[in-house]
């Protein structure tokens, strides 16, 4: 390994307390993973070359929001031609959608793309209008199965998710495998399709062949001018809010506490990847502020990366989902109810694996702040 290497970006931070973007080179040595920083308005060196662990080659590219000793950078630009040239040339992103027949198995779906060395960058469970649907059908028009495609479309939830990674396009559809569920069994028996797809219609997934299709299927789901897009799937009535953390989106586990939700006997009837920024955790967490200790790291926590939050319909009131995530401690989560969501999932206090509303008649505002609030 190059000890001298090192990779240059051109990183932004919102500063609140000034209401000020500030602008900084943000240098990264992979030999042994340390940091510094520039401040590029001063000329001044902002962070003295430091060690730091939560930083990795992976999350280095344009776009992606990093979190340097609780800072919550923008990577806008690389800083010098040679990160540019040997991190700059492959990652792309696609829609990876989930159809309505798969969306009970989106847990072991999302597990499939996270193994696969995806991220997930945006994430929302939303339901198609007739129109969308054939927005989205618009190359199908004229051929024979064309209204069924639509009205399969438009029958119930889906969730579209932009997808990243070295060739995602290719690399999403070779996961999918062939379109007809039938043809994926027999030649590529390990692929989406394969295992969760039923025909050639109802096939669980979706992505598309293309650059262009991608671009314009992307802007249809996750419109970049918060244009006209598809609603939210929350109902907003006998339901609870679970957030899974970004640590644990980090880890790769969103897949697999969906499956312990559902296994749990617990419906996830909405559900989108936030972004937040400090002022909304705030105002999310006011109710534990003076009253919880670890305050302030449970808010830098949240920030610190993207969330997902769900809205829970419960079909077994005996078990409420409180109870159902355990203690907030993991370790004493581990040691009294060791098959809660935190005891499996959870590292530490802060880092639990999940927020759930505390007090039942709680439930409904938290899902209303992110479905109805923040979604907009």
């Amino acid at each position: 390994m190059n000890h001298n290497e090192r990779f240059a970006f051109i990183a932004e931070w919102y500063d609140p307390n000034a209401s000020l973007l500030r602008r900084y080179d943000l240098f990264f040595y992979p030999a042994d993973g340390s940091v510094e920083m520039h401040d590029l308005k001063n000329r001044r060196t902002f962070l003295k070359r430091t060690k730091y662990d939560d930083l990795h080659v992976e999350d280095l590219f344009i776009g992606n929001k990093v979190n340097v000793f609780s800072r919550q950078l923008v990577l806008v630009d690389y800083g010098d031609q040679y990160t540019s040239r040997q991190l700059g040339s492959r990652k792309e992103k696609t829609l990876a959608l989930i159809k309505p027949d798969a969306v009970p198995k989106a847990g072991e779906i999302i597990e499939m793309i996270n193994k696969a060395g995806f991220t997930i960058t945006k994430l929302k469970m939303m339901k198609l209008s007739r129109k969308e649907g054939s927005d989205f059908h618009v190359d199908h028009q004229g051929r024979p199965l064309y209204s069924e495609l639509i009205q399969f479309i438009t029958s119930g939830p889906v969730i579209a998710m932009e997808v990243l990674r070295d060739d995602a396009i290719s690399e999403w559809k070779r996961l999918l495998g062939p379109a007809n569920s039938e043809v994926a069994r027999a030649d590529a028996p390990g692929s989406i399709r394969a295992l969760y797809g039923a025909d050639s219609i109802r096939n669980a997934a979706h992505g598309p062949d293309s650059f262009a299709s991608a671009a314009r299927e992307m802007e249809l789901f996750f419109p970049s001018s918060g244009g006209c897009r598809p609603a939210n799937t929350a109902k907003f009535t006998n339901c609870t809010c679970c957030i899974v953390k970004p640590h644990a989106i980090s880890e790769g586990l969103l897949g697999k506490i969906l499956m312990s939700i559902r296994d749990g006997g617990f419906e996830v009837s909405a559900m989108q990847m936030f972004n937040m920024d400090q002022v909304n955790v705030e105002e999310f967490y006011e109710v534990y502020k003076g009253v919880v200790t670890d305050y302030n790291e449970m808010v830098t926590e949240m920030y610190s990366g993207p969330c997902v939050a769900l809205e829970i319909q419960q079909s077994n009131p005996a078990k409420t989902f409180r109870e159902f995530c355990g203690p907030a401690d993991p370790e004493i989560a581990r040691h009294l109810r060791p098959d809660t969501l935190r005891a499996i999932f959870g590292k530490t206090k802060i880092r639990n694996a999940v927020h759930c509303t505390d007090l039942p008649e709680d439930g409904l505002l938290e899902v209303q702040y992110f479905f109805k609030i923040l979604d907009n």
